[in-house]
């Protein structure tokens, strides 16, 4: 395993506390339908809300990274993200639950695309290794969050969702300290590439990166309708409480933590067009059993080749997407790392809509459709040349 820059375990905290707030609204909706007497579709609105943003803002705002770099924007994303779910305990109506959904979704957009940028330039010959690192962090979110917000929302009381305004805060000042050492490692890994003449002459394979869209896509399905509807199908069609549907939720972003990580790893070593291959190989029969089952205890185990599926692919994906777009990595890094977390949401209110009008279950079979989509389209895609 290779050494990378320590540098990239602090992006990779700050990852951590954006996407643990991501990871809390879905947590949430079950206490916003018995409060507010949402529907379903309702309840999909506000993971729309948030994930609209992010995906519509984070290609512009790594557009912008790609001309003149903002590092200021990740401790701002950090904060922004905190204060929206804090915000969330102490709303009163449907609309300023949407308001701060939505200004969670900023966070999101604005902490990315330069977060991602900046370890791929630290991350020098390992980047399979150094997104993957950061990637953790984001997923360690995702596991953490759900597990705090159900403690807040079903046990403390809503009000104690000002622990993650706290928490973020305090990660947001500590992300500003350390930025100028940040940018001078960032500095010396570019001079250090220079100097071994290892930077190539970047151009832009946009019809790769057009077939990328497709495992972008379903990816993101797999990724953001796992995290609005799997503590609703717990409770709805496995019948479980709604610790247990959160409780689900976290186990499959703790063991996607640690695939993730494991994928990186796997992708400098075997590739990063054959991982992502593998895992829509896995999602297909995954999200097919796991949709169909009634069993709580199959369908718990079935949560790990589901993590498999969508974690494995992530920083390949990502990686992938700088590697095409080299001219624009800035850009890549807000489409790959932003919408392959954000896309899907955007479907959430239309399978909400089909969910309240034939049923949860039929309605989920978006999964593995999503996953043979994504690994028709994985056959296609060039494997970049080793450096």
């Amino acid at each position: 395993m290779k050494k990378i820059d320590p540098s990239v375990y602090l992006f990779s905290l700050g990852h951590l506390s954006v996407d643990w707030c991501q990871g809390a609204i879905p947590a949430l909706l079950p206490y916003f339908i018995r409060n507010y007497d949402l529907s379903y579709q309702a309840a999909g609105t506000l993971v729309f809300a948030n994930v609209l943003v992010a995906s519509v803002l984070q290609p512009l705002f790594g557009y912008y990274s790609d001309r003149i770099s903002r590092p200021w924007f990740i401790p701002l994303g950090t904060l922004f993200c905190g204060m929206a779910v804090a915000l969330m305990g102490f709303c009163t109506s449907f609309s300023a639950i949407f308001a701060a959904a939505m200004l969670c979704g900023v966070g999101s957009a604005v902490f990315h695309p330069e977060a991602a940028l900046m370890v791929n330039r630290m991350a020098a010959k390992a980047k399979g290794q150094a997104l993957g690192t950061f990637s953790v962090g984001g997923n360690a979110g995702f596991a953490i969050g759900p597990i705090a917000a159900g403690i807040c929302a079903y046990r403390l009381g809503i009000h104690t969702l000002l622990f993650f305004g706290i928490v973020n805060t305090v990660l947001a000042l500590a992300l500003w300290t350390k930025m100028p050492y940040v940018l001078r490692q960032v500095a010396l890994a570019g001079g250090q590439e220079t100097e071994k003449g290892t930077l190539k002459a970047r151009e832009n394979n946009w019809k790769a990166f057009g077939i990328l869209s497709m495992p972008i896509f379903a990816r993101s399905i797999g990724f953001t309708l796992s995290n609005t509807f799997i503590p609703i199908y717990w409770m709805t069609v496995l019948h479980a409480s709604a610790t247990q549907g959160t409780t689900a939720l976290s186990i499959l972003f703790t063991l996607g933590a640690c695939i993730t990580f494991g994928g990186g790893l796997l992708a400098d070593r075997f590739g990063y067009v054959k991982i992502i291959r593998t895992a829509f190989c896995c999602m297909v029969p995954a999200y097919l059993l796991l949709t169909h089952t009634t069993d709580i205890r199959l369908a718990t185990v079935l949560l790990i080749p589901a993590a498999v599926a969508i974690f494995m692919p992530y920083s390949p994906i990502v990686v992938l997407g700088q590697t095409y777009l080299a001219k624009n990595a800035g850009f890549a890094s807000g489409v790959t790392l932003g919408l392959t977390t954000t896309l899907g949401g955007i479907f959430a209110p239309l399978v909400g809509g089909m969910a309240d009008r034939w049923g949860l279950v039929p309605a989920l079979q978006i999964f593995w459709i999503a996953g043979l989509i994504g690994l028709v389209a994985s056959f296609f895609l060039p494997e970049p040349e080793k450096e």
